[in-house]
């Protein structure tokens, strides 16, 4: 009998968040690849948020946050890596809604 299909809820102040690809390495503005692996400091990386918890009031389901990737809790659903946080432990989010932002856009 196969195991039934569960929905998973976040509780509290928690954030699933889904990292997006190309996080690791990247290029410079002169067009050189810098590879994951050449880190000078820690490096925040850009995330989606797939599921949120009841008390999270900042973020919602789809938008772009910026973290910092270590010392999170991963968890594999599926086969699909994602971290779990508090929502405090985001530094940022990209969305359309927001009202007081600092004139960057990605």
């Amino acid at each position: 009998m196969p195991d039934p299909k569960l929905e998973i809820q976040m509780l509290h102040d928690r954030v699933m968040i889904k990292i997006v690809e190309g996080a690791g390495e990247r290029r410079s503005s002169a067009g050189i690849v810098i590879p994951a692996t050449a880190q000078v400091a820690k490096r925040l990386v850009w995330g989606e948020v797939a599921g949120v918890g009841q008390h999270v009031r900042t973020v919602k389901t789809g938008d772009r946050v910026l973290l910092a990737p270590d010392d999170q809790y991963e968890v594999e659903v599926q086969g699909t890596a994602y971290l779990v946080m508090r929502e405090r432990d985001l530094h940022a989010v990209a969305t359309e809604r927001t009202e007081h932002g600092t004139g960057l856009y990605l």
